[in-house]
C-alpha cells in the first residue's frame, strides 16, 4: 500500500530534508537579527508656534514664505480666547539632520502620529485629571521639486481627544504628567514631506478647551516602518511565494495520481498552502508606485485568513490522528464545534480592524482609542484575544497529548510483530512524534507572535511607558517558520510512490502481510500507515 512520504522516505533522505529546512529556518532568524534593522522607527518633534495674523491657509517653518515663530508665552484660558484661536502649532516633517534635508521614502510604508503635551502648573488654575481636548487639525503634503509653499491638503478634521494629566505634591516644581494622545495613522507613506497644523480653539460658551492649562510645548512622536526592514521583508515574501506555489502543484499532482478521492487532511493541507500563498504574495511592491492607503487593512485581512486556516488545520490534524480507528471517511462537518470558536475569534478580529483601520482609509484622524469607552473596548479585545489564543494553545496541547497516548497504546502491540515490521512501525511513530512536537513549537511561536503583535500595535495608543522589544529576528523568524513548517507538511504528507510491504518483509512475515494486504484492499481512502497499525491492532 502506498503511504505518505513521511513514512516511506529513507532515513538518510529524511535527514537531508530536515537539515535543509532547519538551515532555512535559522537563516530567517539570522537575516532578521543581523541584516534587517528594527521593524519601526520613532522620532520626536517639537512644534513651532506660529501666529495667524491674516487667516493664512498653511503655516510651515522652512523655505520661502515660512512663518516666524511666535515667542510670547501662550496660555489657553478665558482672558486669551482670541489669541488661542490664532496660535498654530506647526510640525513640518521630517526635519533636516546635519544640514541635510531629509524626506520620507515609500519603503517606510506607513506613518503614525502621537501627540505629547508639556503643560506647566501656574498656581492659579488646576487642571482636572481628565480633559476633553478639541483640535482643528490639517495634514498636508508636498513632494520633491514642488515649491516651498505648494502644500496640498491630505486631510483635515476637528477632532476630540481625552487627555489624562496628574500633578505631584510639589506642584510648583513640576509640570503636569500627561498621557500621550493618538492623532493620525497613514496607511501609505506615498509623499516626501508632510505638514501638520494644529489649533486649540477656546470657547467659553460651549466650554471648548476651557479646562486646558498653560500649554508650554506640544510634541509629536512619528512612528514609521524602517525602509531597510521593508526591503528584507519583501525579499523573504518574494522568495517564499513561488516556492510554496510549486510545492503545492507537485503535491496536488501526486494526490491525483492515486486511485481514490482526496481525503480531508489533503484538502486541509491544500487550503493551508493556498492561504499561505495569499499571505506570501508581495503586494507591498505596489506601494512603491501607487498610493494605497488601504494596504494595512488588506494585510490584516489576509493575515487573519491565514490564522484561521492554520488554527483550523491544527485542530483537524490532531483530530484525524485521534480517530484513526474509525474506518469511515471523515468530513469537515464533524469539526464544526471546534472550528466555530476559531471562526468567532477571526470574525471579531475582522470587525475590529474594519472599524479601526477601515475608517482610517478615508479619515486618518479616526481612532477607536479616542474615547474612554473605545479605549476600554479595545483593551478588552486585546486582552480577550490574548486569553483566547492561550486557551487555544492549551487545548491543542491536550489534543496532541491524547494523540500520543493513543499511539502509545497501539505501540504496545509491536513486540508481537516481526522484527522488520516492528522497526518499520517504530520509525513511523518516531517521525510522527517529531512532527507533532514541531507542530506544538510552531503553535507556541504563533500564539506568542499574535499576542506581541496586538500589544505592539496598541502600545503607543494607551501608555507611552510600555516597552516592548519586538525585534526583526522574531518577525522574520516566525514568518520563515510558517513557510518552512507548511512546506514540510506539504512534502511529508504527499503520497509516496513506494509500495509497502517490501519483498524482504513479505518473506520474513508472510502471514502478517497477507492480513495487512487484505485490510488495505478494503480501505481505498487510506493515506497513513499509522492507521493501518491501528486497524491491525483492533483486528488482533
Amino acid at each position: 500500500m502506498p503511504g505518505v512520504i513521511l513514512e516511506n522516505l529513507s532515513g538518510r533522505k529524511l535527514f537531508v530534508l530536515v537539515s535543509v529546512l532547519m538551515v532555512l529556518l535559522v537563516a530567517c532568524f539570522l537575516i532578521g537579527g543581523l541584516v534587517a534593522p528594527p521593524p519601526s522607527n520613532a522620532e520626536h518633534f517639537i512644534a513651532i508656534k506660529c501666529f495667524d495674523y491674516d487667516n493664512t491657509s498653511w503655516f510651515y517653518t522652512r523655505g520661502e514664505g515660512r512663518c516666524n515663530e511666535y515667542n510670547l508665552h501662550y496660555h489657553i484660558d478665558i482672558e486669551n480666547d482670541q489669541i488661542a484661536d490664532k496660535v498654530v502649532f506647526v510640525f513640518q516633517i521630517p526635519t533636516p539632520k546635519d544640514n541635510i534635508i531629509l524626506d520620507y521614502s515609500r519603503w517606510q510604508q506607513n506613518l503614525i502620529g502621537v501627540l505629547s503635551f508639556e503643560i506647566m502648573y501656574d498656581g492659579v488654575f488646576e487642571m482636572p485629571n481628565d480633559v476633553l481636548l478639541t483640535m482643528d487639525v490639517k495634514l498636508g503634503y508636498r513632494n520633491r521639486g514642488d515649491k516651498d509653499y505648494d502644500w496640498k491638503l491630505y486631510a483635515s478634521s476637528t477632532v476630540e481627544r481625552h487627555l489624562d494629566c496628574s500633578i505631584g505634591t510639589k506642584k510648583k516644581e513640576y509640570n503636569y504628567n500627561c498621557s500621550i494622545v493618538p492623532l493620525f495613522e497613514l496607511g501609505s507613506l506615498h509623499h516626501d514631506y508632510y505638514l501638520l497644523n494644529i489649533r486649540f480653539p477656546v470657547d467659553q460658551k460651549t466650554q471648548i478647551n476651557t479646562n486646558l492649562g498653560d500649554l508650554e510645548d506640544l510634541g509629536l512622536v512619528a512612528i514609521n516602518q524602517n525602509g531597510g526592514f521593508t526591503v528584507v521583508w519583501l525579499i523573504l515574501k518574494t522568495t517564499f511565494f513561488p516556492l510554496i506555489i510549486l510545492t503545492m502543484m507537485w503535491f496536488w499532482n501526486r494526490v491525483h495520481q492515486l486511485k481514490r478521492s482526496p481525503v480531508l487532511l489533503e484538502y486541509m493541507i491544500l487550503s493551508l498552502g493556498g492561504t499561505l500563498t495569499l499571505l506570501n504574495a508581495p503586494f507591498e511592491w505596489l506601494t512603491l508606485y501607487f498610493d494605497l492607503p488601504f494596504m494595512p487593512l488588506f494585510i490584516d485581512i489576509r493575515q487573519g485568513i491565514f490564522y484561521a486556516s492554520l488554527l483550523s488545520f491544527w485542530l483537524v490534524f490532531a483530530g484525524e490522528h485521534l480517530m484513526i480507528n474509525d474506518p469511515q471517511p471523515h468530513h469537515l462537518s464533524i469539526y464544526v464545534k471546534h472550528l466555530s470558536a476559531v471562526a468567532i475569534g477571526c470574525i471579531s478580529l475582522l470587525i475590529f480592524d474594519l472599524f479601526e483601520k477601515g475608517s482610517q482609509v478615508t479619515n486618518p484622524f479616526y481612532s477607536i482609542w479616542v474615547t474612554s469607552l473605545g479605549t476600554n473596548l479595545a483593551l478588552t479585545f486585546i486582552i480577550c484575544a490574548g486569553i483566547s489564543a492561550s486557551i487555544y494553545f492549551i487545548f491543542l496541547c491536550y489534543m496532541i497529548w491524547k494523540v500520543f497516548c493513543n499511539i502509545n497504546v497501539k505501540r504496545s502491540s509491536l513486540p508481537s510483530m516481526s522484527s522488520v515490521r516492528r522497526l518499520h512501525y517504530e520509525g513511523i511513530i518516531y517521525r510522527f512524534k517529531f512532527l507533532m512536537l514541531a507542530t506544538l513549537t510552531c503553535a507556541a511561536m504563533t500564539v506568542i507572535g499574535f499576542i506581541l503583535d496586538q500589544v505592539s500595535d496598541g502600545r503607543w495608543k494607551w501608555d507611552e511607558h510600555i516597552e516592548i522589544e519586538y525585534t526583526s529576528a522574531f518577525l522574520t523568524g516566525v514568518y520563515g517558520m510558517w513557510n518552512i513548517y507548511i512546506l514540510a507538511l506539504i512534502i511529508l504528507y504527499s503520497p509516496s510512490h513506494k509500495q509497502w510491504p517490501s519483498d524482504v518483509d513479505l518473506i520474513s512475515s508472510a502471514g502478517d502481510e497477507i492480513e495487512l494486504s487484505r485490510i488495505s484492499a478494503n480501505e481505498p481512502n487510506e493515506i497513513s500507515l499509522l492507521t493501518s497499525l491501528a486497524k491491525k491492532v483492533s483486528g488482533d
